[in-house]
Order: C-alpha cells, then structure tokens, then sequence
C-alpha cells in the first residue's frame, strides 16, 4: 500500500494499527486530528497527503470536539475553540477538506468518524500517549474496514526510535542527540495534487472568532471554570508567544528560567499540549535565532527536547502513566516506610483546590492555576511536592495532582503533566537525605523558595490577577 512508497515523513513515525487494506473507489484520504491540532509541521496530516497524492484523491481534515471528555470545561473548550478559525484558513489555502463537529451535548450522535470513514480510503491520525487519544487508538482501528494509520507528529526523535523506557534524562539524552542531525528539519510543505471541492459535510460546525463565546455557553460542559485570563489558543497565538520568547527572553532563559518574576520562558506548553505548535517548530526557531544571534540555546531546548521526549517516553511504556505504581523500586519502599509519618498539616482537596492553606507562596501558586490555567514550573515543582507533604496518603496526593491538572491546567493531560507530578515522588530523581514524610524523595521548602526567588513581588502579581482580572503578561 502506499506506506511501503517513498515518503517524505520518516517510516520510524508510521504505524498502522490494524490489518485492512486501501478503500477502493474512496471520496478522500481522511486525516482525524486528536492532539494536533495545526496545519504547518504536522507529519500525521503530511503523509494524509502523500497517501492522497499517490491515489488522485483529495484530503479532508477532521477534528471534534466533545461535551464527553473528563473535565470538560470552558476553560479547555474555549482554547481549542479558539484556534478553530486559524485552521479553516490554512486548510483552505492548502487545497485541504475541513469538517470540525461539536459535539454540544451527550444526547448529540457520537459517530461522526466512522460517517466520514465510509468514504475514506484509509484514516491517518496522530500518535500519542495519553489522554483520549490513546483510548481511541486502542479501540477504533478493529472497527474499522480500511487502514487506521497513526503518525508521532508530536516528537522529534519519534517515539519508536527508543526500544525501552528510559531511566533518567542521561539516559535518553545521548540517544537523542546522537539522532537530531536526522530529524532536527523542517517538515516539508504540504503540496497537495487534488484539491478538496466537496461539500462540507452538514454537522460541519462553522467556528469564527466573534462567536467561540456563544458555541461553548451551548455545550453541556462544566461552565464553572472561566477561560484563561492569560492564554488564547490557536496557531497564530503559538507562532506570536514563540516569536515573543526569542526576540526577547532567549538571551535571559538560562539565567532566569527559575526566577517567576522575570517572565522568561517560552509559556508554549499550553500550544505543545493542542497541537497548535509543534516542538520541531519551536527548536528550529530558536536554534536559528540563537546561531544568527550568537546566543546560546542549549538550556531550552534540553527541556524543549531531552526532558520532554523523556516524558514521551515514559508515557508510551506505562499502563497508566499517572500511576504511583510506575514509580521505582527505591520510591516504592521509601513510600512503603513512610507511608505512616505524621503530616506537619493536612488539608482536603476542597481546601487545596480554594487556595486555602496557611502557605502564602503555595496558595498564590494554585491561584495562578485557577486564574492562568499554568503555574510556573519551578514554583509547580514546590507546589507539587507541598501536596505530598499536606496529603494523608501518596496515593491522595497524586489524585489531587492530576484531578487539578485535569480541569485547570491548559497543559494537563499531556505525558509532561504526569511525568511532572510523578517526579514529585521521586521519578526521574535519585535518592535523597532521609526524613519525615519524604524519605528519601527530594525535598523543597518555603524557606529555600524565599532564598531563591522574588516570593513576595510574586504573590502580589498573583493578588493583582485575582483583583484586576488582567494580565499585563499577556500576549495579544
């Protein structure tokens, strides 16, 4: 078929999950867009094309949006909402069928797939690890009488390229970089043969910017979380925060990545997450602005890269990656010993979720999730591992975690967000200094935050949020 052809998208990062051969007589090659959501640099939507070019059909692009999903809101309906319009236009000029449906209520059908399947010669979708997508990949492709072909269009390094799940960062690191001279380019452009001039299908959603506002208040969604006060999604709003970092906090990440206050890194963990930017973009960019400006992007792009693939990585090869259970042995028998320590404080997930703790600086933190839909990630470190301290159980304090990324965080759900919250006890670190509670995982204080950081012009900035409802931070 035409997996086997020359291809422009490297054949590590396709896979076809089931055995079914190409539809004949087929309308178009079907591309369902589940985690990335973008047009540019997308490899899974690139080879819908190659398929497409070498049958003479055209390319339609699928992407839904449910009112099913865990923790559906309108903070997290409104952000993929919003980058809607951005993808209409990009597909049009690319000559490439849209169909995006809202599934505004659970009695709304919920078989849209397998409608435009029937007339598909083969559906290719994305790749990923966690979250719905792994669901679906797990249960459609045997549904399904033609090829169902997923596409790691999120890493650089593809996934299938490591065999094992990696211990720590030095282990996936020389792995990694001993490939990006392979992988490390840009994507080709997407040139299609045969333009798409069918009819939108009729449960085809027209989404404008005038009235994202008005399609979610219709959903029958959780409307108690407000959309973020910082962050609008879409891939322009991804291509500007990119620019934004490199023209001006590139030169000043290294050195102040950990500092809150200074604002210095790339806050495109939210566009990684949906797709609106892919992590090949971001690196490209940055290494070329650092080479044309003499500047070093090494510390970037060892998180951009190396710590995010790791987190791939370790998403792929665990059952449930938000699990206690994935954590290592020496974590496991530290938890075992101490799983009986008396807490210094413990609060409810209630208490935590209200920002209700006696710790200034942790409570600002939570707020800035409540209000941004992120936390800064040195001080989501530190507020992570208070969590664990202020839990009767480890296995509470990982559910309080991920529930709250769940449903605030525009960057949850994402193998970086249970790779974090599971480094908190212990993955991906070594063995510390034995005390209360902790053991021998790695402990953070309040009194070390107040040394390394601007604590207090940080809960004032997050006072100011809470009272104006503005951020002057953000990127229009």
């Amino acid at each position: 078929m035409a997996a086997e052809s020359a291809m422009s998208v490297e054949r590590e990062r396709i896979l076809q999950l089931n055995e079914a051969p190409l539809r004949s007589g087929a309308k178009y090659v079907l591309y369902w867009s589940q985690m990335n959501r973008r047009v540019e640099s997308n490899q899974g939507l690139l080879y819908s094309v190659e398929i497409a070019n070498q049958l003479a059909l055209p390319v339609l692009y699928y992407e839904g949006l449910t009112c099913s999903y865990p923790h559906a809101n309108d903070r997290l309906h409104t952000f993929i909402l919003e980058g809607v319009p951005d993808t209409a236009k990009q597909l049009k000029k690319a000559g490439i069928g849209y169909c995006f449906y809202l599934r505004k209520r659970r009695a709304d059908r919920n078989d849209v797939l397998y409608e435009l399947a029937r007339y598909a010669a083969a559906v290719v979708t994305d790749d990923y690890p966690t979250f719905v997508a792994r669901k679906h990949n797990n249960h459609v492709p045997q549904k399904l009488a033609l090829p169902y072909i997923v596409v790691d269009s999120s890493c650089i390094v593809p996934m299938r390229n490591m065999e094992k799940r990696e211990f720590a960062a030095y282990t996936i690191r020389p792995k990694i970089q001993r490939s990006l001279p392979i992988y490390l380019k840009p994507a080709d452009a997407l040139k299609v043969a045969r333009r798409f001039t069918g009819d939108e299908p009729r449960f085809h959603q027209e989404v404008t910017v005038n009235n994202v506002a008005k399609l979610v208040s219709e959903c029958e969604i959780d409307h108690s979380v407000a959309p973020s006060i910082s962050f609008r999604g879409g891939a322009i709003q991804a291509q500007k925060h990119l620019k934004f970092f490199l023209s001006n906090n590139l030169r000043r990440y290294a050195r102040h990545r950990n500092e809150p206050e200074e604002h210095a890194t790339s806050n495109l963990s939210a566009y990684l997450h949906f797709g609106h930017i892919s992590s090949l973009q971001a690196a490209l960019g940055a290494k070329q602005f650092a080479q044309s400006r003499k500047l070093v992007a090494d510390e970037f792009l060892e998180e951009l890269i190396v710590r995010r693939e790791l987190a791939f990585n370790y998403a792929r090869f665990a059952d449930d990656p938000a699990s206690l259970d994935n954590l290592p042995d020496w974590t496991q028998r530290n938890m075992e010993k101490h799983a009986k320590d008396r807490r210094p404080y413990t609060y409810s997930a209630a208490q935590l979720e209200a920002a209700e703790t006696s710790d200034q600086l942790w409570n600002a933190s939570q707020k800035e999730l409540l209000l941004r839909g992120k936390i800064h990630g040195y001080y989501r470190m530190y507020w992570g591992k208070k969590i664990l301290e202020w839990s009767p159980t480890y296995k509470q304090a990982a559910q309080t975690m991920v529930n709250f990324h769940d449903r605030y965080a525009l960057d949850g759900r994402d193998p970086n967000t249970y790779t974090n919250i599971l480094w908190c006890f212990g993955l991906h670190d070594r063995a510390w200094g034995e005390r209360p509670v902790f053991g021998k995982i790695r402990y953070m204080s309040l009194e070390g935050m107040k040394r390394k950081t601007r604590w207090q012009a940080y809960i004032e900035e997050i006072r100011l949020l809470e009272k104006t409802g503005n951020d002057p931070h953000r990127i229009v």
